[in-house]
């Protein structure tokens, strides 16, 4: 196998396409189908299953794509520790949806100022989802509500924040789960560790969780309480949102009401992109003097 082919079997994996894939690598489609059959076929095995105009990787692909991501690592170390340890090749780092918009757009700046040769990429999703890709080496770190405990990967807690219950305006304040019993709940779809608090305050404060209602987006789902409802997020959330004004937050308990977000990766994959973005998180902040 050749490292090129890999790439093209990731591309591919990723996109669920070759017509996508072939978009980002800026290559003709009928190459990477070509390219693809012969990697099949050196292997003896199918990669993907094919389902009208859609493929999804197939145990054995799944298999690859941990080796593969793990291979690129590794190459990507090499051509570091050639070059004198500078951080270089590519990083792909995870996060969740509130913490790529809020803090995550000025730690990507400075890691971007400071080491350009690194090529960055960001990929969102749940918690759930993003600690099973770094499982299976499809990232090389994540920003996650933690601690994840799993015995294959290492971490560090990166910040916290307070999280609020939101209802609509006129809704008088909530003390417990039974205060909303049976309205409406806006969460992300499971494998949301927020959705996880959410589910275990209702357990915890004696309240019968309403239908539950998967949001694609905090902004969606504010508009979904406003209408009436109940939904969970980070105060920093909240906050950036249009509409925050026609909604009122309630305090949670602290066992529920203090999330901290975690830098996460795979055991023995601290390689020196991950070590560059540790080091530049836990730098002092630059003071600003004004004249």
């Amino acid at each position: 196998m050749e490292l090129a082919e890999l790439r093209i079997f990731q591309a591919i994996a990723e996109t669920g396409s070759i017509a996508r894939a072939a978009e980002q690598l800026n290559r003709v489609p009928s190459n990477l189908s070509t390219r693809l059959r012969q990697l099949e076929e050196k292997l003896g095995v199918e990669l993907f299953q094919r389902e009208r105009q859609r493929l999804h990787v197939s145990p054995a692909g799944t298999v690859l794509l941990g080796y593969a991501h793990k291979l690129f690592a590794l190459a990507d170390e090499a051509r570091a520790a050639v070059q004198g340890g500078a951080p270089a090749g590519t990083f792909v780092l995870g996060s969740m949806y509130s913490t790529a918009a809020i803090h995550l757009p000025a730690m990507i700046a400075a890691y971007h100022q400071r080491y350009p040769a690194v090529e960055l990429r960001v990929q969102t999703g749940p918690s759930g989802e993003l600690i099973d890709s770094l499982v299976h080496g499809r990232l090389d770190a994540a920003l996650v509500d933690g601690p994840a405990r799993h015995e294959g990967l290492d971490g560090l807690p990166l910040l916290q924040e307070p999280m609020v219950l939101v209802t609509e305006a006129d809704h008088p304040p909530v003390r417990s789960a039974a205060d909303v019993a049976g309205r409406p709940v806006f969460t992300f779809r499971a494998g949301c560790s927020y959705r996880l608090r959410l589910e275990a305050w209702f357990a915890a404060t004696g309240g019968a969780m309403g239908p539950v209602m998967e949001i694609e987006s905090y902004h969606s789902m504010l508009a979904c309480v406003i209408a009436g409802g109940v939904a969970m997020m980070p105060q920093s959330m909240l906050d950036s949102l249009p509409g925050r004004n026609r909604v009122t937050c309630h305090v949670l308990p602290s066992r529920f009401g203090t999330a901290t977000t975690w830098l996460m990766w795979p055991k023995g994959r601290e390689g020196v992109n991950l070590k560059a973005w540790i080091a530049l998180q836990n730098e002092p902040p630059v003071e600003v003097h004004s004249a």
